[in-house]
């Protein structure tokens, strides 16, 4: 079936609450890209990416329109990888990662979306369908939360079910860092999964400082101790820090994860489908996990990730949070006992109301 339409749109979200990291700051709002494929038997795929702080939103979905509607009208829905190649191909020369990524993203999701729906099966049975039950884990966005406020916020994360716990790291003092992880620790027990997330603060030396102060933690990862482009740099926290790394959430290319991996320098890739060009090279990403005998992680968009990690036989933890989105879909996410459960529903399942999300958008 051909594509004969492509509408793409963005919002300026506000959150419910002020999130906090050690990279971004306090964050109030994000952007979201939707894009909507229709084809010549009316069926509809939806995809969408986001943008911390909306950032950048505003481009995404010009490359989107301007670039990649052109491109898509006609062609054939069903072609899903050769439709992906034409798109890295057309953006190569300015893309390779970035904002093209974004934008690749949102297409991919919504053709993987219609072609799922096309076939009236749920999204995680179309890639392989291995078991629609996922761990799942909490993820705090919460470094500017006072030690109380950590506490309370943990306490609902274990009222709400959650049977793992993600904080942030990378206050201005690492002694403050330690404090807040003993605390969270003195609230769930000794075995309960426990990860911490640095957001790229640390030079190598300071991320090998701080991974062998909290090692005695028993964390499950310590997440992006430094920037991702110092895939050496990851490789030395990795040997002499004492954590196992996760990272990838700032990857934007297979190739990137390829040398992140290869070189030792992670232990759980965590690509995201919205920002790293889609479910495509999300797969192959996971592939790429897998041949390396490590389990792949996810960041962000829980409600696509979901359907992924319950395909691939080296699933880990499913990343929960969802920037306050929620609130504008008509199906949240079900969790049981810790774990996430893939829906039944044809495609991803996700159906925004753009009729509530129309106060929120921005331009033309």
């Amino acid at each position: 079936m051909n594509i004969l339409d492509v509408e793409t749109e963005y919002f300026r979200i506000p959150l419910p609450t002020t999130l906090s990291d050690s990279t971004h700051g306090e964050m109030t709002d994000f952007g979201l890209i939707t894009v909507r494929l229709r084809d010549e038997a009316g069926d509809e795929g939806l995809g969408y990416t986001y943008t911390v702080r909306d950032i950048g939103a505003a481009a995404v979905r010009s490359v989107v329109a301007r670039e990649l509607a052109p491109l898509l009208r006609g062609a054939d829905a069903r072609a899903i990888d050769q439709l992906w190649q034409a798109m890295w191909w057309h953006l190569h020369f300015v893309g390779r990662g970035g904002i093209a990524a974004f934008a690749m993203a949102a297409v991919d999701i919504a053709l993987w979306d219609l072609e799922a729906r096309r076939q009236g099966r749920p999204l995680w049975r179309l890639l392989g369908g291995r078991d629609p039950r996922v761990r799942a884990y909490a993820g705090g966005i919460d470094l500017g939360l006072s030690v109380a406020e950590l506490v309370a916020q943990t306490e609902r994360f274990l009222s709400e079910g959650f049977r793992a716990i993600k904080i942030k790291v990378g206050r201005p003092h690492l002694g403050e860092d330690v404090e807040r992880v003993r605390t969270v620790r003195a609230v769930v027990g000794e075995d309960f999964p426990l990860m911490v997330d640095a957001n790229m603060r640390w030079s190598v030396a300071e991320a090998v400082r701080a991974a062998r102060a909290l090692a005695d933690f028993g964390l499950i990862w310590l997440e992006e101790p430094t920037i991702p482009d110092d895939v050496e740099g990851h490789a030395r926290v990795a040997r002499e820090g004492g954590i196992a790394i996760a990272s990838g959430e700032n990857l934007h290319s297979v190739y990137e994860f390829r040398d992140l991996i290869i070189r030792g320098g992670v232990a759980f890739p965590e690509p995201d489908a919205a920002t790293l060009g889609g479910i495509t090279p999300w797969l192959r990403v996971a592939r790429l996990a897998e041949a390396h005998n490590l389990p792949v992680t996810s960041h962000g968009v829980h409600d696509v990730h979901v359907h992924l990690l319950a395909a691939v036989a080296n699933a880990s933890y499913l990343e929960v949070h969802g920037f306050g989105l929620d609130r504008f879909m008509a199906h949240r996410l079900e969790l049981h006992d810790g774990e996430a459960i893939a829906p039944e529903r044809p495609g991803h399942g996700v159906a925004l109301d753009f009729d509530a999300l129309r106060a929120h958008r921005v331009g033309g």
